[in-house]
């Protein structure tokens, strides 16, 4: 054993990388349809950090790791937090989120004022069960000492644990019926026109009768096809290909035009066909679909967009990124100049630019090293959370100054991977040997007090959200992961409801409660001295 602790110790990023592989192994053990995933990197961090003290990797490591997760999140959902702000779902979902934090703040305290429990542990407790780092590193600054960082270290384990054992034990409970993501697709009929009420109107005045979320997109007449220009006028007997998200928006069109007549455009692809191009040529990417102005001889139309596994309605304000597949309506004769306006190649699946990401990285790093005067507090810096906050700025605006900000999804995704396996690798072995330290030296009681503290932040959401509210169980996931903070619950709340909501609740939870956790630590001291 201690000649594999020296090659351990000698050799630190052997160490990180061998941790990282057997934490994913022990991640996909499953049991009765629990298991850890990803967060068990953690936990086989901490047995290799206690095991092999002087193998911990740099903190550098870590920070970069938390770094680029931050940022590919606050990229990608940058739009959908803003519009949390402004909608009433998503200031319900803050409150909730506010109202965790806060009780597990106060209960965090109550062990500093009812037990002699220090207030650095008590502080350290509370950023654990948060498992934020930034939080951490605010309560050491202020405190002047490591104590948060013993608190820290015992609670960081119930801070992962916790929630996705609550999530899983919810999720058995209920039985909630998720329909996955990838189950998304558009709907398309073909009617033929026979209501009087839309006969000699054009296209676009039609379609302002017909449901929100369907859209006409070709138009056939005299024996021909072609897509269906806003100015086109339909006539008796005229087909129209109608495509939407829901059977049920088709059956309403199928009323107010007249009836279902299928073959009729499919059947006949002489003057219009369909194809698939990929979204990769800079000049495109960025842009809404509504400044693009298609080339070819006839007026060709975008009819459907495929990003990851789902399928979007085509918006007149969607904008375009690198790797979304674009379906267009044309003529065989302009497919060749529809791929090379397009860029039609699958590197644009992984292809991003370095440039955006460096200039977006570095101002997170300089707005979270920007100390901000606090009034009878002192100075407050945000750390790491600056760079989500800079990451959802500019992918509210995904692009600026001819820098598209966005990154392809499935590049997103490795990088999100990516850093969150090395920020749990890094923490934990670094946390590793204080862990076992604290948990010899005061036996179960800081356990305990990490695990109540724990309780009462994800409790209190669950029961809000699950039976308060009825709000749908992906949805309050997110939200727990978010109010949590940790990358690790998140990707568990991915793996029980494959949707887009866990990510989306996150975005739009996790930088606020961050902010929040970071002020509570830095202004409460103030009132214990």
């Amino acid at each position: 054993m201690d000649v594999i602790k020296t090659l351990l110790e000698q050799q630190p990023m052997m160490a990180l990388f061998l941790t990282i592989a057997i934490g994913y192994l022990v991640g996909e053990i499953n049991i009765k349809g629990f298991s850890l995933g990803v967060g068990a990197v953690l936990f086989v961090a901490l047995a290799m950090g206690w095991f092999a003290p002087k193998a911990v990797p740099s903190p550098m490591v870590g920070t970069l790791g938390l770094a680029l997760f931050l940022y590919t999140v606050g990229v990608q959902y940058g739009k959908q937090f803003f519009i949390g702000l402004t909608s009433a779902s998503g200031r319900r979902a803050n409150l909730m989120a506010l109202i965790g934090v806060a009780l597990s703040g106060v209960v965090s305290l109550l062990f500093t004022k009812f037990i002699d429990l220090k207030l650095g542990y008590s502080l350290g407790l509370f950023a654990g069960s948060g498992t934020s780092t930034p939080t951490l590193q605010a309560a050491i600054a202020t405190m002047g000492n490591d104590d948060p960082a013993v608190g820290y270290s015992v609670s960081y384990p119930f801070g992962v644990a916790g929630p996705i054992l609550f999530l899983y034990f919810a999720f058995m409970m209920l039985k909630p019926k998720v329909q996955p993501t990838t189950a998304a697709g558009l709907q398309f009929v073909e009617i033929a026109v026979r209501n009087a009420a839309a006969l000699g109107r054009t296209v676009s005045e039609i379609a302002s009768k017909l449901p929100a979320d369907v859209q006409i997109v070709a138009l056939r007449t005299a024996h021909r096809s072609r897509p269906a220009s806003p100015e086109l006028v339909v006539v008796e007997n005229d087909v129209v290909f109608v495509v939407g998200p829901s059977l049920e928006g088709l059956q309403q069109a199928s009323s107010y035009l007249g009836e279902v007549a299928p073959g009729q455009i499919l059947g006949d692809r002489s003057h219009i066909d369909y194809v698939r191009i990929f979204a990769s040529r800079p000049a495109v990417v960025g842009r809404t679909l509504s400044e693009l102005t298609l080339p070819g001889q006839e007026a060709n139309i975008v009819v459907q967009v495929r990003r990851g596994d789902a399928d979007i309605t085509p918006r007149p304000d969607l904008v375009l990124e690198f790797g979304d597949r674009v379906g267009v309506l044309a003529n065989r004769a302009d497919f060749g100049l529809l791929r090379k306006f397009f860029g039609d190649s699958i590197k644009g699946t992984a292809e991003f630019s370095y440039i955006s990401i460096g200039i977006g990285m570095a101002l997170g790093f300089l707005l979270g090293a920007i100390q901000f005067p606090l009034p009878g507090v002192g100075k407050l810096a945000i750390g790491l959370c600056g760079v989500l906050i800079v990451a959802l700025v500019l992918g509210r605006f995904r692009r600026t100054v001819g820098i598209n900000w966005t990154i392809p999804l499935s590049a997103s995704l490795v990088l999100r991977n990516l850093g969150l396996t090395l920020f749990l690798a890094q923490v934990g072995m670094s946390s590793g040997p204080k862990f076992a330290a604290t948990v010899t030296e005061t036996g179960l009681e800081m356990l305990g007090l990490g695990a109540v503290v724990l309780i009462v932040l994800v409790l209190p959401i669950l029961i809000l959200g699950l039976w308060v509210y009825k709000m749908p169980y992906d949805e309050v996931a997110g939200i727990v992961a978010g109010a949590c903070g940790n990358p690790a619950i998140l990707a568990y709340a991915n793996k029980l409801t494959p949707t887009d909501r866990p990510d989306l609740g996150y975005a739009m939870i996790f930088p606020g409660m961050t902010i929040v956790k970071i002020l509570f630590v830095n202004i409460i001291p103030a009132f214990f001295s």
